[in-house]
């Protein structure tokens, strides 16, 4: 949705998310609502205006919000890696890595069994819900983002060997979501919250205005020890690319493939932290087609894995995940890169 003056934004026509209280708020304009860990989603009647209405109760003290769509960060135009692209396998063997690590949340388009990881105890507690699929769409064409979960999976047991992953799927094959779905994803994480969260997703708003009820249940998370990593978003510009610019979040820009300098389609500015390689990089995918269970793909998405994964690392070695983050992003203990933060080395 986009207003005259305004920079785009994607929105859901005609809803609102909002909490309890806001659904009261919002009932003279309210056509039909659902609820559900914890999110309302609010369709309105015909004719109403959500941007105001939110921007209306917002000012009033209540979270409200548009139902922002937010959509997977592979790089999607020019250079050879715009799609995933098939890669030889990698030999690589999975060690036991060191015991007592954080626990790594995963919100994407799920994950498909791998040898990388096919015996480790948290792949048998992957849900069918976590499945990921190849063509959702059954038009017999790899969907476009399909395989983004799997090949994120990899990077991170790669560069943390040992990691435990927990894997929640908020994005179809097309690496498309919205907030709500989001927002339910963390509220489920809420009972056992994870050391590390990765959000290799995001999308702008309305007057790039940061997302009220994302911004709070990810402030809820970090009171309960979690440090969340998003990916800065392939813009290119230094336009704030939303959850990573939100305060507390690390937001992670890409460097190419020789991590010397910004990739080409990488956001920047003073909102990013940290940097790591996003260029043709190569990890675990689906077994389908001309794949076979390896890719190579660019994007922020994988930048912002590797640097989960460095936290997780650190924090293997016996401090909590917000001083191994602190660690990692020590601007004293590695070098900077202007507009994108520390560089957070690749390491695979």
């Amino acid at each position: 949705m986009e207003r005259s003056g305004e920079p785009p934004a994607l929105i859901r026509p005609g809803q609102l998310i909002t909490d309890l209280r806001g659904a009261g708020a919002l009932e003279r304009w309210t056509h039909a609502a659902s609820a559900a860990d914890g999110v309302c989603t609010v369709r309105l009647t015909a004719g109403v205006d959500p941007l105001q209405i939110a921007a209306d109760l917002g000012d009033r003290g209540h979270l409200v919000s548009p139902n922002h769509v937010f959509v997977g960060q592979p790089l999607w135009f020019g250079g050879p890696a715009s799609r995933a692209v098939p890669a030889e396998p990698i030999a690589w063997t999975p060690g036991p890595g060191a015991p007592g690590g954080p626990q790594i949340a995963v919100l994407d388009t799920g994950i498909t069994e791998h040898p990388w990881w096919k015996p480790a105890p948290w792949f048998g507690e992957v849900g069918m819900s976590a499945a990921e699929l190849a063509d959702a769409d059954h038009d017999g064409r790899l969907d476009p983002q399909a395989g983004h979960g799997t090949f994120i999976a990899g990077l991170l047991v790669r560069r943390a060997p040992g990691v435990r992953l927990r894997v929640l799927k908020v994005l179809d094959g097309n690496g498309i979501g919205d907030e709500a779905r989001v927002l339910r994803a963390l509220h489920r994480l809420r009972h056992d919250p994870p050391g590390i969260l990765n959000l290799s997703f995001g999308g702008h708003t309305p007057g790039d205005r940061p997302p009220p009820l994302l911004g709070a249940a990810l402030a809820g998370l970090a009171e309960s020890g979690t440090v969340a990593v998003a990916c800065a978003g392939n813009t290119p510009s230094a336009r704030p690319f939303w959850p990573a610019a939100l305060p507390g979040v690390i937001a992670v820009g890409a460097l190419d493939t020789a991590e010397l300098a910004p990739a080409p389609f990488t956001a920047h500015g003073p909102w990013v932290d940290a940097c790591a390689r996003g260029e043709w990089l190569a990890s675990s995918f689906l077994d389908i087609g001309g794949f076979r269970g390896y890719a190579r793909w660019s994007g922020t998405s994988f930048a912002a894995a590797l640097v989960s994964a460095a936290i997780a690392e650190v924090a293997r070695h016996g401090c909590v995940p917000a001083e191994a983050a602190a660690d990692v992003l020590d601007p004293d203990r590695g070098e900077r890169m202007p507009g994108l933060g520390v560089v957070v080395p690749a390491r695979l």
